[in-house]
């Protein structure tokens, strides 16, 4: 049994001598027996090795049993942003519905744009990267004017909203004379080198003019 269990025979003669323990006062042998019986059980230190396997298990209940487990608050899934893919081929996910007037074709509108290739390298933008100032530029909804695939992402937003758009080449900068484009040289010519890929822009729309 080891030294952790205590045999029965080492108590029972505690009840044989119940007689000579006075009511009130307990007999000064029975007690001598008593310490010097418990005082003799020794008790092993756990290794440490089982002590970490009784705590892990200990954990494990926590998350097996559901009385012991604290309460796990409930987690909203996020909301799927739907893709609509046009006939041009040109992707729009909306990323914000805004709630002022709609813009329609021939329209003139004031925007905010950041442009990116496909692999989401940086290639213009109207907000400052690092100040965050702006510099909207005011385009008519007119594809002979802006690039076609922009003119259709503009086209049923609503002031305030924000939209997301995968424009291919063929609804792209097909010439050099479609908006928008950067004024300075830099830009311009980053923009125009890459004219023959798929570009992303972000646009958020600020009025209906």
């Amino acid at each position: 049994m080891g030294t952790l269990a205590i045999q029965a025979s080492l108590l029972f003669p505690c009840a044989s001598k119940s007689s000579s323990i006075k009511r009130g006062r307990p007999n000064g042998g029975v007690s001598q027996n008593l310490h010097a019986t418990f005082s003799s059980v020794t008790v092993k230190r756990l290794p440490r090795r089982t002590l970490l396997q009784f705590i892990g298990f200990s954990s494990m209940l926590l998350h097996v049993n559901p009385d012991f487990a604290a309460p796990m608050p409930e987690m909203k899934e996020p909301e799927a942003i739907r893709t609509l893919k046009l006939a041009s081929g040109v992707r729009i996910q909306e990323i914000i519905e805004g709630e002022g007037p709609e813009a329609s074709e021939g329209d003139i509108v004031q925007l905010n744009y950041v442009c990116r290739r496909s692999n989401g390298y940086f290639v213009h933008s109207t907000v400052d990267q690092l100040s965050g100032e702006s510099a909207p530029v005011i385009l008519p909804l007119d594809e002979n004017k802006i690039i076609k695939g922009l003119k259709e992402v503009l086209v049923g937003m609503k002031v305030g909203g924000k939209r997301r758009a995968l424009i291919p080449p063929s609804a792209g900068y097909i010439n050099e004379n479609l908006k928008p484009i950067p004024d300075e040289f830099g830009p311009r010519r980053s923009l125009l080198s890459h004219a023959n890929e798929p570009l992303i822009f972000e646009v958020q729309l600020l009025k209906v003019l």
